[in-house]
């Protein structure tokens, strides 16, 4: 029986990622590979460790652990040594956190390229029984600004509109802050 459960939840959590793809215009076909052999490589399910700033955790796999960040977002900096703290940054943190306790299982889907410069594991990561998609998440709710950098740009387009939308009704660092990447100097600007 745990063996069904796991299969329609690999199901759900498959199609899922073909709806998203096919929405955002980026058929995987387009790419070369078929859709089974490019889903069968870029798909791995996890396990919190622990969340490391606002758009990057670190997940045990059956690799071992691995530092992952998160594709298409980009939060305000907390632990940047060269960098100040940014306004908004340790409430994106935070809510990460919140979003990926230790110990939560989830689902890692990768996209093009699989490292950073920094050798960080790239990916999305999908969380629940809706499998809620993390990164789009940290978007709509106003902690993270979008960050598109080819050739991982599977889900631009939806991240796009959860943006607009999330500056048009001031939500988190938009109403918040005077923007992203702001400086974070004494008392959060804009704050009531």
């Amino acid at each position: 029986m745990v063996y069904l459960e796991v299969g329609v939840c690999a199901v759900r959590r498959v199609l899922l990622l073909l709806f998203l793809v096919a929405l955002a215009g980026c058929l995987p076909a387009k790419r070369g590979l078929s859709p089974t052999a490019q889903e069968e490589a870029a798909q791995t399910n996890a396990t919190v460790v622990d969340v490391i700033d606002g758009d990057t955790v670190r997940l045990r796999l059956e690799s071992g652990e691995e530092i992952v960040r998160l594709l298409g977002v980009d939060t305000p900096e907390t632990v940047d040594p060269n960098r100040p703290a940014q306004c908004f940054g340790a409430e994106a943190s935070a809510y990460l956190g919140a979003l990926l306790p230790t110990g939560t299982h989830v689902y890692l889907a990768r996209d093009q390229q699989t490292r950073d410069v920094f050798g960080r594991l790239l990916g999305y990561v999908f969380v629940g029984s809706e499998n809620t998609l993390v990164n789009l998440e940290l978007i709509r709710n106003g902690y993270a600004d979008t960050l598109s950098i080819a050739p991982n740009t599977t889900y631009r387009t939806i991240f796009a509109a959860a943006l607009r939308d999330a500056k048009g009704a001031e939500v988190g660092l938009w109403g918040r802050c005077d923007g992203a990447d702001q400086p974070l100097t004494g008392p959060e600007p804009n704050r009531p």
